[in-house]
C-alpha cells in the first residue's frame, strides 16, 4: 500500500518496515506466520532493488533541481511562512533567513581544510615481478648439458696424453744431457747446437720447450760462456739443494726465434 512512499529517496519507511519484520520474526511459531515473513521478504527486496535503481551515482546524473530543493532546506527555508506571507517579496534576500549563506559557508568550510586524497587513475600499480619464462631457458640448459657429457670424458683423456707425451720427451731430453755431459764434463755444452735441428724448424721450437722445463723444474741449468754464449749442463741431486737454498738462483727468460735466425 506504501509503495510509491518506500521508494523514495530520502524515505526510511523501508528499513523500518524491515527491522520491524525482525522482532515479528522472533515470536514466530507457526509455518503460515513463516509463510509470510518469507512473502514479506521478497516484496522487500524488489522494493530495495526499485530503490537502489532509482539512485544515481554518477556526475552525468547529477540532478540540479533535487540539490537546490536540499540546499534550500538546508539554509533554513520556510515554505510554510512563505505561503501564509503577502509581502515577502518585499524582505531583503527573499523568503532566505539572513544568515543562510553564512550557514552553508561555514559547512562547506569543513570540506576545504584537509590535503586532497590520492586516487590512482588506473588503480594501484602491482608491485609482483612478471614471471619469467623459463621452458625456453631450461631447454637450452638441458640441450647444453646433453653437448657437454660426452665432451670432458674426451678433452681429460687428449689432455692426459698430451700431458704423458710431454713428460716422456722431456725425461728424454734430461737423459740425453746427463749422458753427454757424463761422456765429456769438462766440456761445455752449447744451448743452441742442443735444441736447434738443422731440418726441422719446428722441431727446434718444440725442443727449446721441453728444456724449459728442465730449467723450471731445476733439472738442468743455462749460464753464459768466455764469448756469452748459453751453454747448458745437468744439475747433480746434490747441486740441486744448494740451488733452492740460494734466493734467485734458479731464473726463466724469454727469447725470440724466426725461421731466419733458424737458418
Amino acid at each position: 500500500e506504501n509503495r510509491e512512499a518506500m521508494l523514495n529517496s530520502k524515505s526510511n519507511r523501508l528499513t523500518e518496515a524491515l527491522e520491524e519484520a525482525n522482532r515479528l520474526f522472533d515470536g514466530v511459531c507457526r509455518a503460515r506466520e513463516a509463510a509470510l515473513d518469507a512473502q514479506f521478504l521478497v516484496i522487500a527486496s524488489n522494493i530495495g532493488k526499485e530503490k537502489a535503481n532509482e539512485l544515481h551515482s554518477e556526475m552525468s546524473a547529477f540532478d540540479s533541481t533535487a540539490f537546490a530543493e536540499d540546499l534550500l532546506t538546508f539554509m533554513g527555508i520556510n515554505r510554510t511562512e512563505v505561503e501564509d506571507s503577502d509581502d515577502s517579496e518585499d524582505v531583503p534576500g527573499g523568503f532566505l533567513p539572513s544568515d543562510a549563506w553564512q550557514t552553508m559557508g561555514k559547512e562547506a568550510s569543513k570540506y576545504f581544510r584537509r590535503a586532497p586524497t590520492l586516487h590512482y587513475m588506473m588503480g594501484s600499480f602491482r608491485s609482483e615481478p612478471p614471471v619469467p619464462k623459463q621452458r625456453i631457458e631450461r631447454q637450452k640448459k638441458a640441450s647444453r648439458g646433453k653437448a657437454e657429457r660426452a665432451m670432458p670424458a674426451q678433452l681429460k683423456k687428449m689432455e692426459e696424453s698430451h700431458q704423458e707425451a710431454t713428460e716422456k720427451e722431456v725425461e728424454r731430453i734430461l737423459r740425453i744431457l746427463q749422458t753427454h755431459f757424463e761422456n765429456d764434463p769438462n766440456t761445455p755444452i752449447s744451448f743452441f747446437d742442443f735444441v736447434i735441428d738443422p731440418n726441422s724448424f719446428a722441431r727446434t721450437v718444440e725442443n727449446v720447450f721441453h728444456v724449459s722445463f728442465l730449467i723450471r723444474d731445476g733439472l738442468a741449468k743455462i749460464k753464459l760462456d768466455e764469448d756469452d754464449l748459453p751453454i747448458i749442463e745437468p744439475i747433480k741431486p746434490s747441486e740441486g739443494g744448494e740451488e733452492d737454498s740460494r734466493a734467485g738462483a734458479r731464473n726463466q727468460v724469454v727469447i725470440s726465434l724466426d725461421q731466419k735466425q733458424w737458418k
